[in-house]
């Protein structure tokens, strides 16, 4: 089963550069897309036409902002959109999908915002997804949470650590909160398998042509359950697909979930 999470920063924009394209030559079983920025009333027929997935928005009240999608080959067998908590949920952060065994939580995590005034927010959200997906794993889910954490972990997911060490992505409160999910027992799926590789990143600034130089960011993850890695086969980062200032990060689990 293949997961791929990608923040799209708008998915009209990244439509016209290539998304669908790619999507079918890729073919996930499951895509989770963030910062949409869009709702399917204002979407054409490009976006919503039949292309194999059965999809599901969460989109913000403010226009043109945040917003989650997760689109699937097979519908899902429960669907929720939103965490349940009004805050957070008006901004279209949260999608969850059940596929028999497998929970998958896609979550636009928010973004601390320079002047670090979104930072409580932001760890209220990430301690509210730990929440929900915790819930799930109790029920004897195998869970997944994917998305845009907006956090680089540890040094090694940065390529300028000691220059962003009172930035928001890399504050020590916002690393903390990532420590709190590993010791909960979850695991970055990413970095389990690729424990010392430097240099893999998945978001990277427009400005200084960061990302040809490669000065960007892993803030992007799938955070999976301690009960799910024994599924775990393999997981990437797809640094050379364009379309938006992220590249999309893919796991595969070995997991019969139906027909997918």
């Amino acid at each position: 089963m293949k997961i791929i999470s990608f923040n799209v920063n708008g998915i009209r924009a990244c439509a016209k550069k290539g998304l669908l394209s790619w999507l079918a030559k890729e073919a996930p079983d499951v895509l989770c897309l963030q910062e949409t920025k869009a709702s399917p009333d204002v979407l054409g027929p490009d976006i919503l036409k039949d292309h194999g997935y059965h999809c599901v928005w969460a989109s913000a009240e403010k226009k043109g902002y945040s917003g989650t999608s997760t689109w699937s080959k097979l519908v899902p067998d429960e669907t929720e959109v939103g965490l349940g908590i009004e805050r957070f949920d008006r901004e279209g952060r949260t999608v969850v999908t059940t596929h028999g065994p497998l929970t998958i939580f896609n979550g636009y995590f928010p973004n601390g915002q320079n002047d670090h005034g979104r930072v409580p927010y932001k760890l209220d959200y990430t301690a509210a997804v730990l929440d929900a997906a915790e819930l799930a794993r109790a029920q004897d889910q195998l869970v997944v949470v994917c998305g845009d954490f907006n956090t680089a972990h540890q040094a090694i997911d940065l390529a300028r650590p000691k220059a962003n060490e009172k930035s928001t992505g890399f504050l020590p409160v916002e690393r903390a909160a990532l420590d709190t999910w590993l010791q909960s027992g979850w695991v970055d799926s990413f970095r389990h398998l690729h424990p010392d590789e430097p240099e893999h990143y998945s978001w990277w600034s427009f400005r200084s042509a960061a990302r040809q130089r490669n000065v960007g960011w892993r803030i992007d993850y799938h955070m999976i359950s301690q009960e799910t890695l024994p599924h775990l086969q393999r997981a990437w980062i797809l640094s050379d697909v364009m379309g938006s200032d992220h590249c999309p990060v893919g796991i595969e689990l070995n997991l019969d979930v139906g027909s997918l």
